[in-house]
């Protein structure tokens, strides 16, 4: 027995496992690979699925911006139509205003006195007119003191007319500015 040779018989022990070994290499790279593309390929749908869902997001977004963007316009549009109301309303109450202010008008006028010409701009009235003589101007503007309706009567400036058809030669024309004020405003508040 001494004389057996088992040299070939390691090389081809030696040969079985190498090919073994490269066969379990090549085994373990294929399943490295295939372990790597699995993952890549689990990645690459679970990138897709997060971009599909932000976009969906980013769509819903735009679709709420667009609907904010229409409340805001909404809310404008509102506020624009309460300040007409109010407005309106406004003006409503100040119609009744108008017409006192010119009964007020021929109530304050002095006899011998008349108004050639009313002007109205935001509650300060300014008159030109003619008067029978200056006493007559004196007893308009104290009757326009007098008044709850109006205040600080203030002549501008007065002038003879002895050429006065109506008067005579102690006419005189006028020109008188005085301030409305609403003793309702007073009272309630509001007008």
């Amino acid at each position: 027995m001494a004389h057996i040779n088992l040299l070939p018989w390691r090389e081809w022990e030696r040969e079985r496992k190498k090919k073994e070994f490269l066969g379990n290499l090549g085994g373990v790279l294929v399943f490295g690979v295939a372990l790597v593309l699995l993952g890549g390929w689990m990645l690459d749908g679970n990138v897709e699925n997060q971009n599909a869902r932000n976009q969906f997001l980013q769509t819903k977004i735009t679709e709420l911006d667009g609907k904010i963007a229409e409340i805001a316009m909404l809310e404008q549009q509102r506020d624009d139509l309460k300040d007409r109301m109010q407005l309106i309303q406004k003006l409503q109450g100040n119609r009744p205003v108008i017409v006192r202010v010119f009964d007020e008008l021929v109530r304050t006028l002095a006899k011998g006195v008349h108004y050639e010409k009313l002007q109205m701009d935001n509650g300060h009235l300014k008159v030109a007119g003619t008067a029978e003589s200056n006493s007559r101007i004196s007893a308009l503007m104290r009757n326009l003191d007098e008044s709850e309706w109006f205040e600080s009567p203030n002549l501008r400036s007065i002038k003879e007319d002895p050429d006065n058809s109506d008067y005579g030669a102690q006419a005189s024309t006028f020109d008188l500015t005085f301030v409305r004020v609403n003793p309702l405003e007073d009272e309630d508040g509001e007008g």
